[in-house]
């Protein structure tokens, strides 16, 4: 259920001693409605709908200062099985126990993963680079570079869009304190 995700997402922001008081993310796209259900990743534990492949969901943790700043990133993100072995089998119709379904030793489960279904750039200029570790500054780029190359095929060559995304999906300069 989302409420066990919801801690992974706040966790360093109560080492912090800081908090949002709003959900992590909620269902998109079934309705077209904001907010869907049956999932949600909040700290509300009345909802015990389990994350399965192929549900869409917002990833939106925010930090605000009542009275002075308000920042949220907000994300889709799409359910999805780690192993493509699996994916594989779901997108045949297969469940488990049927023949051609992938074999897993006793004891092995299977994990999902999200993909990222947004691909915009997270504006560099709103991060204080020394706050980072190391790990959060690699994965901003990783997530750059990601963005640059799903994106960047789409734009003509020389165009102010493509110009405008070269710009925003460099590397974060770590040197600055």
């Amino acid at each position: 259920p989302g409420f066990v995700l919801d801690v992974f997402a706040r966790k360093s922001l109560w080492e912090a001693e800081l908090d949002y008081g709003h959900g992590t993310g909620h269902g998109v796209g079934a309705a077209l409605n904001v907010h869907e259900g049956p999932h949600s990743i909040s700290p509300r534990w009345g909802n015990k709908e389990v994350m399965m492949k192929g549900m869409v969901v917002s990833n939106e943790p925010g930090l605000y200062e009542d009275g002075s700043f308000g920042i949220r990133i907000e994300n889709l993100l799409e359910t999805t099985y780690l192993n493509e072995e699996d994916n594989v089998a779901y997108d045949e119709g297969l469940n488990e126990g049927d023949e051609g379904y992938p074999e897993k030793p006793a004891g092995k489960k299977t994990f999902l993963k999200f993909n990222k279904l947004t691909m915009i750039p997270i504006q560099k200029n709103l991060i204080v680079v020394s706050l980072m570790t190391v790990d959060e500054l690699d994965w901003l780029d990783a997530y750059h570079e990601e963005v640059y190359s799903k994106v960047s095929p789409l734009l003509e060559e020389g165009s102010p869009g493509l110009v405008w995304l070269q710009k925003s999906c460099e590397k974060i300069d770590r040197t600055i304190v």
